[in-house]
């Protein structure tokens, strides 16, 4: 088994974060997220550890060459053919011989981590060589690629170029040819259109089932009613709820923006009364000096695990599938982020006017889900109005309650009721916008 655990605070050490096998520190994968902090945002390395945990584990128990198993500090060749196995055997790939590298096709079956997981593999592997621990040629590095050249001519011989926005040249082509050892063919982004108006009481239901606690219970409604990520909720202070002044907000970091509190979130009078009650009851009696809310300090945890410490998205996680799975649900956390969106869209769609509204609605959620260009919450709230976003939220909120009570009852009066969730690639009533605005979800 691989994991990890944060250091806790009291602690002193030079790792912020532990990784684990079978109970034990593991040094390389450790070592590789902390390299990861001065090159990428605390986000994105967190990401990139979740998303290679499960290939050591497999490695470890399923890997074979040779009748062998494969460690990860083998050589390139042995590397190159297990991790081929593993996108064949474990993500459904298609994998083709072409030259000194291999052509990787997704398919139906195929998870859209794929692109993640080689990147985040061949970002562990430049780590271990920089620092030491691996001494063969990078496995996801094709050795033999040939670099990409172009010549750079102008219209104006002997002269230096005019500037591109002159159109009077053909501008130059940066394009650089990609030096991975496993090449994506016929990876392309598709908004994820999650049109179940049912999903997140399925959600709350499949929890219920399985004795969620009142934090697992908030976190999940907090996913759907403000279309955050789930680290953005799970990693919230105490502060962070004080700072906004309606009890129906609090404010958050965004991916990219390295721990800034750049945006905030919204949900509903219902969630609030859970979270008050959670932090007064249930996170009081874990919580090591019993505090209340009122009594607890701006950087405390907004959200704690059963021994007192800061709750994690891999402890979550934990209880997330075991809901899932019980329920026989497949659903991946983050499409909780694009059921929000696309329930605000075709809420936009269903009450604006002209193509003039819609067009500044959407401007509007496009600013709220902090899409493009993170900034401080001051030039945020500045180009943000908040009043129309209330409006138009707090009426979500109310047909959300609304649709669950009725799905509540109609799940009692049922003897067997089909947990299902509903995708469609296509909604004919929406232009072509819907996928610029989808593309900021990932």
């Amino acid at each position: 088994m691989y994991w990890y655990e944060y250091c806790p605070k009291c602690t002193k050490s030079k790792y912020n974060l532990l990784v684990f096998k079978n109970d034990q520190p593991f040094l390389p994968l450790t070592d590789y997220y902390h390299d990861c902090l001065g090159r990428i945002d605390k986000t994105s390395a967190r990401s990139y550890l979740n998303c290679i945990l499960p290939f050591f584990k497999w490695l470890d128990r399923l890997s074979n060459y040779k009748r062998k198993r494969v460690a990860w500090n083998d050589n390139a060749e042995k590397i190159r053919t297990v991790v081929e196995d593993y996108l064949t055997n474990e993500m459904y790939c298609k994998i083709r011989d072409k030259d000194t590298y291999r052509f990787v096709s997704l398919t139906r079956k195929s998870p859209n981590s794929i692109s993640h997981f080689l990147s985040a593999l061949k970002s562990f592997y430049k780590a271990m060589i920089r620092l030491g621990y691996y001494t063969y040629c990078n496995p996801f590095i094709d050795d033999k690629a040939t670099p990409y050249q172009f010549r750079e001519s102008s219209v104006r011989k002997n002269k230096s170029r005019m500037p591109a926005i002159a159109g009077t040249e053909e501008p130059l082509n940066h394009r650089r040819l990609t030096d991975s050892y496993f090449k994506i063919i016929n990876e392309e982004w598709q908004p994820q259109i999650i049109d179940d108006i049912e999903l997140p009481y399925q959600v709350y239901l499949a929890g219920k089932k399985v004795n969620w606690s009142l934090r697992e219970m908030i976190i999940a409604r907090m996913l759907f009613e403000t279309g955050a990520r789930a680290s953005e909720i799970i990693e919230l202070t105490i502060g962070d709820y004080r700072k906004r002044q309606s009890h129906q907000e609090l404010i958050t970091f965004n991916k990219g923006s390295h721990g800034r509190k750049v945006k905030f979130l919204r949900f509903s009078k219902d969630t609030v009364k859970r979270l008050f009650h959670y932090i007064d009851s249930e996170r009081k009696s874990i919580d090591k000096n019993h505090l209340s809310f009122h009594e607890l300090p701006d950087e405390a945890s907004l959200f704690l695990s059963s021994n007192g410490k800061p709750f994690t998205y891999h402890a979550w996680y934990y209880h997330w599938k075991k809901a899932m799975k019980a329920n026989g649900i497949s659903l991946n956390p983050h499409k909780a982020r694009h059921w929000f969106v696309t329930s605000r869209l075709r809420e936009i769609y269903n009450i604006a006017k002209n193509e003039t509204e819609i067009q500044q609605r959407k401007n509007e959620l496009i600013k709220y889900m902090k899409w493009k260009n993170p900034d401080t919450i001051n030039v945020y709230e500045h180009h943000f109005d908040e009043m129309k976003h209330q409006e138009l939220h707090e009426k979500m909120l109310k047909q959300m309650q609304q649709n669950e009570k009725e799905y509540i009852k109609k799940s009692k009066s049922s003897r067997k009721s089909k947990l299902r969730v509903m995708e469609s690639q296509t909604i004919e009533s929406f232009d072509e916008d819907l996928k610029e605005l989808l593309e900021g979800l990932e």
